[in-house]
């Protein structure tokens, strides 16, 4: 396996306020990344999450090497990605650090399961998904975790939670396609003028 690591000088010409805008313009689904085990435990919230490889099933994610999460994934080297339905908003909200509450204090209020790796997963999540820390990545602030699935549970489909414009939206795929078929189908009068 080739790999191109290069060194590049680091020229801050791009103003991180700028930046910050320009990804806001990108949507993203929402997850809660737990990580830890028993009581020694917590998680955030990101947007951050992509999958790698199908197989071997595989995802990335980016986690800052500053917040309370980062400790506890070295140390445990597994973590959780939970993907939130619409109806999770409290939960996202939770875990990203909005009410105070940290580590444990963040699952209260709802319902978690362990699975192989014994990191907590919601239950109800659209999908959680556990998984084993494969590589690590640091670069800047932040690092590139790789992990490897070690199991999924799944849920029935519903609206999911995604994060565009700073702000926290519903996607509805039934409800949304509806939506889009009534602009995009010409309407009788209009088909009368053409």
């Amino acid at each position: 396996m080739n790999s191109i690591v290069r060194n590049l000088t680091v020229v801050s010409d791009v103003p991180s306020i700028a930046f910050r805008s320009a990804m806001r313009s990108l949507a993203g689904g929402v997850s809660v990344i737990t990580v830890g085990r028993g009581k020694d435990i917590t998680g955030m919230t990101v947007t951050s999450v992509s999958s790698l490889s199908v197989d071997p099933p595989t995802l990335i994610v980016s986690v800052n090497r500053q917040s309370s999460s980062w400790p506890l994934l070295q140390r445990y080297g597994a973590f959780g990605v939970n993907i939130l339905s619409a109806d999770q908003l409290d939960i996202a909200e939770r875990f990203s650090g909005k009410d105070g509450l940290k580590g444990a204090a963040r699952f209260s209020g709802a319902q978690w399961l362990t699975r192989a790796t014994g990191v907590p997963l919601l239950a109800g999540a659209l999908a959680a998904i556990d998984c084993e820390v494969e590589e690590v990545i640091e670069r800047h602030s932040h690092a590139i975790v790789i992990g490897r699935v070690r199991e999924v549970v799944n849920a029935v489909p519903h609206t999911a939670l995604t994060y565009w414009d700073g702000q926290y939206v519903a996607i509805d795929q039934n409800e949304d396609n509806i939506k889009l078929a009534e602009v995009s189908l010409p309407t009788p009068r209009a088909l009368r003028e053409i």
